[in-house]
């Protein structure tokens, strides 16, 4: 059984890394915007199978593979850990954008595209693969029980936030955008926020030595 500091640790990291702008969070946003709700819903269903899919291929081998070759372990941390960082600067630096600000007009698509570009976005998204690969082992215990049912938890943990976060700015994009767009400080004191969060954790990430066991 996971910790409550293990559960906190996952839920703010995803918090800090959902606020970023990406992928998962723009597609659904401008779908909403430009196709109604109902499209921006079901773009983020396919983004939430891709989260499934990510857990449970970690949940099937990372820990495995990292208990076998620490050195790989090692490389994907710190790789996580540098990633963390230049998301967190690209939120930091002078210019950085707001997550509230969605592409602009759409052509319509599909309901079985706008699914599968959710899908495929998700599991193209280099910062959801490092998450599993890399950030999610950093919260297990090898005295919680077996990693496999830990990176199981902790996914399921991460994936609420996530859809969670991105539901929310989807189905309020237009109105947040256009409240952000009009009090400047309002958007740098989220960004700065968020900045400052991820930057926390890349440091975390990058000093840690937790072992990770099978």
């Amino acid at each position: 059984m996971i910790t409550v500091a293990a559960v906190a640790g996952v839920a703010l990291i995803e918090l800090g890394m959902a606020l970023i702008p990406g992928p998962n969070m723009i597609h659904p946003a401008s779908r909403a915007i430009t196709q109604g709700r109902r499209a921006g819903l079901i773009s983020l269903g396919g983004t939430a199978v891709g989260f499934v899919c990510y857990l449970l291929a970690a949940a099937a081998g990372l820990s495995a593979l990292f208990a076998a070759v620490p050195l790989a372990y090692t490389v994907v941390k710190l790789a996580g850990a540098a990633y963390l960082a230049y998301l967190a600067w690209g939120m930091l630096k002078p210019g950085g954008r707001s997550p509230f600000a969605p592409a602009g007009d759409l052509p319509p698509i599909s309901d079985a595209r706008l699914f599968t570009t959710g899908l495929l976005t998700n599991l193209l998204n280099p910062k959801i693969a490092l998450l599993y690969a890399a950030l999610l082992p950093q919260f297990l215990d090898p005295h919680s029980g077996p990693a496999w049912a830990q990176m199981l938890q902790l996914g399921a943990v991460q994936i609420v936030v996530g859809v969670g976060v991105n539901g929310l700015i989807m189905l309020g994009a237009a109105r947040v955008s256009g409240f952000l767009a009009a009090r400047p400080r309002a958007m740098a004191a989220q960004r700065f926020a968020a900045g400052g969060l991820l930057g926390v954790f890349a440091l975390r990430t990058a000093l840690s030595r937790t072992a990770v066991s099978a």
